[in-house]
C-alpha cells in the first residue's frame, strides 16, 4: 500500500447522497464538497461519483469543468471507507490493483448500505485494475500507512465488534498486512471521544508525515480526550515511531451542536495537503504545522466545519488512485 503522499493518478469523491444525515445543512455540505474537490482538482484530476443524472446535473453545475462525472450507485459520500484502497506490487510484474474490503455502514448505523458495500469493486473496475477481495469489513479511515510496511490503526474500530465479530485480533491484523502488503500494524487505542458514527477512526487523530514520523493530535488537560491522546503518543514511541504533536482541537457549533473540528483529517494529494479549517483562531498555525510536516507542498484550507459535524474532513471524503508502478 503506498503511502498517501507517493504520485496519485487521480482522486476519488462521490456527491453527497444521503439527505437525513445533513438535516438542515444539505446545501452547505454540498458547497463544501465543492470546494474540497476544487481545491484538489487544481492539483491533480478528480473524478466524483454520483447517484443518478440528477446529483451529477448539480454536481456539475457546482465543479471546476475538469472534474470527471461518473454515475454510479451509491447510498452515501464517504469514499475514504466505502471506496476501494489501491495497492502496487513490489515485484514483477509491477501492476496496480484494487483492495474491495467488506463494508456495513460503520456497523449497521445507517440503512440502506447496499450499493456502497458495492461500489469499491465497481471503481476498481472502471479503473482497469485487478480486483481482489478481501474477507474483512474494514474501511479507509481507519488505516494509514506509511508506505514502507507500516500501518496505523486503532483498536477502537478496527477491533469494534460491530464490524467483524467472528474474527480475532490476530486474525484481522493477518488480513490487513496479507491484503495491503505490510509488514507491521501498530495499534493505537482509542479515536476522539466526539467520533460517536465510526467508533474511532485514526484519520481523525493521526497521519504519517514520512515513514517513521507520525503527527499525532494531543490537546491540553481538562480536554476529555486527554488520557486517550498521551496513550497515542506512548504506544507510537513504544514502536519506534517519532510523534509531531498537532495540539489544537477546535470546536465550533452546527445545529445547535458542539462539534470537534480537528485538523488531522487532512488529505494529502499531488504538491498540496487539504485541510480542514473552521474560522478559529488556531487556524492559521495549524495551517503552519502541516505545511512544515509535509515540505513542498501547499497547505490549502477548506471549510471543514459542517464536514466534522457530518462525520468527517477532506481526508474521509476522498479516496486517492496511486499512480501505476
Amino acid at each position: 500500500m503506498p503511502a498517501e503522499w507517493a504520485p496519485h493518478e487521480r482522486t476519488l469523491m462521490a456527491w453527497p447522497a444521503r439527505p437525513e444525515l445533513w438535516r438542515g445543512q444539505l446545501a452547505q455540505a454540498k458547497a463544501d464538497y465543492a470546494a474540497t474537490a476544487a481545491a484538489v482538482a487544481a492539483f491533480e484530476p478528480l473524478t466524483m461519483v454520483c447517484a443518478d443524472e440528477s446529483a451529477a446535473a448539480e454536481a456539475r453545475a457546482a465543479l471546476p469543468g475538469e472534474v470527471e462525472i461518473v454515475v454510479e450507485p451509491i447510498d452515501d459520500s464517504w469514499l475514504r471507507d466505502s471506496g476501494p484502497i489501491f495497492v502496487n506490487s513490489s515485484h514483477p510484474p509491477q501492476r496496480r490493483a484494487g483492495v474491495h474490503f467488506g463494508f456495513n455502514a460503520w456497523g449497521e448505523k445507517f440503512h440502506p448500505f447496499d450499493k456502497d458495500a458495492a461500489i469499491g469493486a465497481r471503481l476498481v473496475e472502471l479503473a482497469g485494475d485487478d480486483c481482489y477481495r478481501a474477507p474483512l469489513v474494514l474501511e479507509g479511515g481507519s488505516i494509514c500507512a506509511d508506505g514502507e510496511g507500516t500501518l496505523i490503526t486503532t483498536e477502537q474500530c478496527l477491533l469494534h465488534p460491530s464490524r467483524n465479530p467472528g474474527l480475532s485480533r490476530e486474525q484481522i491484523e493477518q488480513h490487513v498486512i496479507d491484503f495491503l502488503g505490510l509488514e507491521r500494524v501498530v495499534w493505537l487505542g482509542q479515536g476522539l471521544v466526539e467520533d460517536r458514527d465510526t467508533d474511532g477512526h485514526v484519520d481523525l487523530i493521526a497521519a504519517f508525515t514520512k515513514p517513521g514520523e507520525v503527527m499525532l493530535q494531543t490537546v491540553p488537560e481538562g480536554n476529555p480526550n486527554f488520557d486517550n491522546c498521551r496513550e497515542n503518543a506512548a504506544r507510537l514511541e513504544a514502536a519506534g515511531i517519532d510523534v509531531v504533536e498537532m495540539p489544537h482541537l477546535p470546536y465550533s457549533e452546527v445545529e445547535g451542536e458542539s462539534v470537534a473540528c480537528g485538523y488531522m483529517n487532512l488529505y494529502v494529494c499531488n504538491d498540496a495537503v487539504i485541510v480542514p479549517v473552521s474560522g478559529a483562531d488556531t487556524d492559521p498555525d495549524a495551517l503552519s504545522r502541516i505545511a512544515e510536516g509535509y515540505p513542498g507542498r501547499e497547505a490549502v484550507p477548506v471549510p471543514g466545519a459542517v464536514l466534522a459535524w457530518g462525520g468527517g474532513g477532506p481526508h474521509c471524503i476522498t479516496q486517492q488512485v496511486p499512480a501505476k508502478p
